[in-house]
């Protein structure tokens, strides 16, 4: 924008470099590396978490609900049930690592764990055919 040039209000449709118009009154996607700070892991000197890893909310993280930013809220709340990282990408729409460098954070602030389940369902057909299903379905 150059110095002089009116500022757009909000109510009007706004031009990204493609020139397609956004439509009014939705906000720009946040770019993933935003939501992460850059990191694409958790942090500290762990591996990433794989993509087949169980998660679920803690008390702690249904508690802290309202006081978590809107990602973090999304993520918690979708694991009260356990469910894979690329499930979780998938469902909530986001880039597979983002969730996965989310996941990490709120696992290491006590809001999820890592959900490990007995040796039967470890070799259940139907948890491995979610997991696929999981995988496909992540955006690209």
């Amino acid at each position: 924008m150059a110095v002089g040039e009116p500022v757009p209000r909000p109510h009007e449709a706004a031009e990204d470099v493609s020139g397609s118009p956004e439509p009014v009154g939705r906000a720009p996607a946040i770019r993933p590396f935003l939501l992460t700070a850059g990191r694409v892991s958790g942090g500290g000197n762990a591996p990433p978490m794989p993509l087949e890893t169980q998660i679920v909310s803690t008390s702690a993280g249904l508690s802290a609900l309202n006081s978590l930013t809107f990602e973090h809220r999304d993520i918690v709340a979708a694991c009260r049930w356990p469910e894979s990282v690329a499930e979780l990408a998938a469902r909530l729409r986001q880039h597979l690592n983002v969730t996965r460098v989310l996941a990490e954070d709120l696992c290491a602030a006590g809001y999820l764990e890592i959900f490990v389940p007995n040796a039967r369902a470890t070799q259940d057909v139907s948890v491995l055919r979610r997991i696929i299903d999981g995988l496909r379905a992540v955006p690209d």
